[in-house]
């Protein structure tokens, strides 16, 4: 079975229900022209549209049929995740959300839903992670940076989200989020080419650091695009904990517990991160269905200097391991 774990879905039911609940959210408004949608959180900037093909199924099953694609993995939009709201309101704009993620799913057996967790309150995404693994769902997909843009993933008040993932070895898919803060990002394209990227390394490093992936060790802990700059970094941060002795955790030995897709495009790029953490600990993915994701996402992996069982695990038997 090959099987796409890095793609996004956001159900159109989902869209008309909050058009009509609107009052339940008093802090989430929805902007609507013809068949463009944005969400306007807490009264900040609104968000990306909503593409067409975030939100049917046809067309990304013909897509997964041309790209021979049997199962995808799909977790939600990350610009709707609303971690900018209260936390009250979040909790429940987040059960909202994997509400329709799961009736959005349920008909269709090639894809498989991820929750979203309100990741502004460490208690509530705790309670809201367990309630949805409860309910059928696969795992979770969460952004860098937490309480909309202002926290990180390894400050104390997430530690009973954190324990709640060890505790019942959930999968995290972790996904960069489109704002990185960098002003030099926003000339020519470069918060997708190389803000991401950027983003998803910073987290990391200080989830490395901090500890995070020895002290929660059975949760399964997955990196989207090929996990940034972390591996090609991993001199340097071994470097960093060398030099200062007894301060930090051993950021070799988190890197080890770490998965990775392969949405990297080059295959000495897929080469070498196979070298750094082995074949068994990277997935194949596409980023589907955003113009910077993997339009021919098995291309990578049959360019790659890789034998034939490697391959395989990358193309589905590791992934059949963590989500099936």
């Amino acid at each position: 079975m090959i099987i796409d774990t890095h793609a996004h879905f956001t159900p159109q039911a989902m869209l008309a229900s909050l058009k009509s609940e609107a009052d339940q959210f008093p802090n989430v408004e929805l902007l609507h022209q013809d068949d463009s949608y944005q969400l306007v959180f807490a009264g900040r900037s609104p968000t990306r549209p909503l593409s067409p093909k975030l939100r049917e199924t046809e067309q990304r099953l013909t897509w997964m049929d041309e790209q021979s694609i049997d199962q995808q993995i799909v977790g939600g939009w990350l610009d709707s995740f609303g971690y900018e709201l209260p936390g009250k309101e979040g909790e429940a704009w987040s059960r909202f959300l994997n509400e329709f993620q799961m009736s959005g799913t349920e008909n269709n057996s090639r894809l498989t839903p991820l929750a979203t967790v309100p990741l502004q309150d460490g208690k509530r995404a705790a309670k809201v992670l367990e309630e949805a693994l409860a309910g059928g769902f696969k795992g979770t997909m969460i952004g860098t940076q937490p309480k909309g843009n202002q926290g990180n993933l390894d400050d104390p008040d997430l530690d009973p989200f954190w324990e709640a993932a060890n505790g019942l070895g959930a999968t995290i898919y972790l996904h960069p989020m489109f704002g990185c803060g960098d002003p030099r990002l926003l000339d020519y394209d470069m918060i997708n080419a190389v803000g991401r990227g950027t983003d998803t390394t910073t987290a990391v490093a200080r989830m490395l650091f901090a500890g995070h992936f020895l002290k929660y060790p059975n949760m399964n802990f997955i990196l989207s695009h090929g996990g940034g700059a972390i591996p090609y970094m991993l001199g340097r941060l071994a470097r960093n904990y060398e030099i200062h002795p007894g301060k930090y955790a051993d950021p070799m030995s988190g890197f080890k517990k770490l998965y990775f897709d392969s949405v990297l495009f080059a295959p000495n790029a897929l080469t070498y991160l196979c070298s750094c953490c082995g074949a068994d600990r990277v997935m194949l993915g596409s980023d589907y269905p955003f113009p910077i994701g993997d339009g021919v996402p098995l291309k990578i992996i049959a360019s790659a200097d890789l034998d034939d069982t490697q391959k395989q695990m990358i193309l589905g038997d590791t992934a059949a391991g963590l989500f099936f």
